[in-house]
């Protein structure tokens, strides 16, 4: 029977790659042919500028012209094998595409995966509770910002023609920022010689944070 049909090869088929290389080896062999018969034209052709009308000179000129034949023999060959690494490489870069496709979406695949399994894992209930929390915590932090705040021993009621003499003439003297009373390390000048008053804050009250907090 493996007389008659062969038996199985077990050589590996050329890729697509080996034969791009193959056809470009027989590319350049070409060139080489061509490169021989170029050189024996220019030697036709000098023989030929020296050579007097006669039977000589018809016998050189008979091996001109068929060099010149096997010269466009060898470059018709030589655009058909073009044609065909430009094929194969079209080819193979149709192959790459694709591959560089099904790689992007076995990774899509995967990462979408991944999304369901940690999205499961999410309570959406927990998270608003949290945020629920996360506000009560917040008007209480405002309600403490705001009493701790308050100022002492104001007027109530400010006179405006006063303030506005006030800040006439200081004005004159310094430029704005100045005129604020603000100094180089941005403390007012009419607290600087006071003397803060030092005092301990008392705990928060712990059953109206844990009233936000449940």
């Amino acid at each position: 029977m493996n007389r008659l049909f062969g038996a199985k090869s077990n050589v590996p088929k050329p890729s697509l790659n080996d034969a791009i290389s193959n056809v470009q080896s027989r590319i350049d062999n070409i060139d080489v042919q061509i490169a021989k018969v170029n050189g024996e034209l220019s030697t036709y052709q000098q023989k030929l500028s020296k050579m007097r009308d006669g039977p000589g000179k018809n016998a050189i000129r008979q091996r001109a012209k068929a060099c010149l034949e096997r010269r466009r023999m060898y470059e018709s060959q030589k655009d058909q094998l073009y044609s065909q690494s430009w094929n194969m490489e079209q080819a193979g870069m149709m192959q790459d595409n694709l591959r560089n496709t099904m790689t992007t979406v076995d990774a899509m695949k995967t990462t979408t995966k991944e999304l369901k399994k940690q999205y499961g894992k999410v309570d959406i209930d927990k998270i608003d509770k949290l945020q629920d929390e996360m506000a009560d915590l917040m008007d209480i932090g405002n309600e403490i910002q705001e009493s701790i705040s308050r100022s002492y021993d104001l007027p109530e009621e400010v006179d405006e023609a006063e303030l506005d003499a006030e800040l006439e003439a200081l004005g004159e003297e310094v430029d704005l920022g100045e005129g604020l009373g603000e100094t180089a390390g941005g403390i007012p000048s009419y607290l600087q010689d006071a003397n803060p008053p030092q005092f301990i804050d008392e705990p928060p009250e712990q059953d109206k944070v844990k009233e936000a907090a449940g």
